[in-house]
């Protein structure tokens, strides 16, 4: 195959279908981590406890994104990428705006309301991620997707950082939840201009089953591939879900006054767009995904074990490390490329966005673990058994998958 020119791959890796699916990333982590940022200030304002009511609306989430990765996935596999990128904005946006009304709600049961929300939200965000990088993924050459999807990753995850931006200066953290909300539904509009993934219209009217979540379970060297997918994405979420937002349960034993969550998730997803930013190059120049993905991985636990373990006495340092743990868990994008191409055009929306969402999914599970484990251990220790067991699934995983560089993605399952 003849080379492209560079223009030829700036004007791919800066078409419409990237430009789009980057923009709504950015959208959707400015929504899903908007929680997180806004729990303590939020739950307070509203008579709640931060803590166990934090975590009750934060697990109502997370399954809330569980359930809507499915149901996306298998929706944008039976009638389209775009029917998700449009449908899935649309709940979550619409969500997030109501949040934006909370204060106004009646006091009764305003636990359940705020969960509820958060619960809708999570069904809509589960959606972007995974069609936007499918869509992406077959509409770029294949010497290009690394770095097509890498840019949608990097340039979305400052969503973070702006959610956290604009909670300070926004006066207010429903105002927060408004301005995410007026985003999503300015979006919508945008997205008229994308066309279809051309490999999925060839599908369209072939005599295959599509969108079958359930053909993930029937073979086993299919559901071998599928949870391996998952298990190399558990530690993005474990340094996430446990090492930011719950950073104030750190300060204590570390010995710091205050951690604030909101500026320890701010942090880290700074680490983690330039990260994403960097693996497509790395995994280009490597010519690999997994390896690219290992030794990401590898950087990560070094800093996790120094995180924990080394003199972070000050506020600053735990930030510093916050960006440490996002630099080396920036291989999101290239972990939700790897599951695109390990599946068939007429599975691999569903992969796509169940595979992330599986994780976003297991966060409950991690954090169950983490608080199980506090009853016997230290903060610390109890941090880093989790640590040691999703890290050990992660490595062995990424070593063990099938290489998908350079792979033909015009195939059925």
């Amino acid at each position: 195959m003849q080379e492209l020119s560079l223009s030829s791959k700036l004007k791919y890796i800066f078409s419409i279908p990237v430009i789009i699916s980057a923009l709504g990333y950015f959208v959707d982590i400015y929504d899903l981590l908007l929680f997180g940022i806004v729990r303590i200030p939020s739950l307070k304002a509203l008579g709640l406890n931060p803590d166990a009511d934090g975590t009750f609306i934060l697990n109502c989430q997370m399954v809330g994104l569980l359930i809507g990765g499915i149901f996306w996935g298998i929706f944008g596999d039976k009638k389209g990428r775009l029917s998700v990128l449009f449908g899935s904005i649309l709940v979550y946006s619409l969500a997030n705006l109501a949040c934006g009304f909370l204060p106004y709600f009646p006091k009764e049961h305003l636990l359940y309301q705020y969960a509820g929300l958060r619960f809708i939200a999570g069904i809509g965000l589960a959606g972007e991620l995974g069609a936007g990088i499918t869509l992406v993924s077959e509409s770029l050459p294949k010497s290009l997707r690394a770095i097509g999807t890498s840019v949608v990753a990097g340039f979305g995850l400052m969503g973070a950082v702006v959610a956290q931006l604009t909670v300070e200066l926004a006066g207010g953290w429903n105002i927060s939840y408004i301005i995410g909300g007026i985003m999503g539904v300015m979006l919508l509009l945008l997205r008229i201009s994308v066309s279809e993934s051309g490999i999925y219209k060839n599908i369209v009217h072939k005599s295959v089953s599509k969108g079958n979540f359930l053909s993930f379970f029937t073979n086993k060297e299919r559901l071998t591939r599928y949870l391996k997918c998952i298990a190399v994405g558990l530690p993005t979420w474990y340094c996430i879900g446990i090492l930011a937002v719950l950073a104030n349960q750190f300060a204590p034993e570390l010995g710091i006054k205050d951690l604030n969550p909101g500026k320890a998730i701010m942090w880290a997803y700074v680490g983690i767009s330039v990260g994403d930013l960097m693996s497509g190059f790395i995994s280009h120049a490597l010519k690999s995904r997994k390896m690219a993905i290992f030794y990401m991985l590898l950087f990560t636990i070094i800093g996790v074990a120094v995180m924990l373990f080394g003199n972070t006495n000050t506020e600053t340092k735990y930030y510093m490390f916050c960006v440490w743990l996002g630099l080396g868990t920036g291989y999101w994008a290239m972990f939700v490329t790897l599951a695109a191409e390990q599946f068939g055009t007429n599975i691999r929306n569903t992969a796509t966005t169940t595979v992330p969402n599986m994780v976003r999914g297991l966060v409950p599970v991690m954090i169950l673990a983490f608080d199980l484990l506090k009853n016997n251990f230290t903060v610390i220790i109890s941090a880093a058994i989790v640590g040691i067991v999703v890290f050990g699934l992660a490595f062995y995983s990424s070593l063990t998958i099938s290489e998908t560089h350079d792979k033909d993605l015009e195939f059925t399952e």
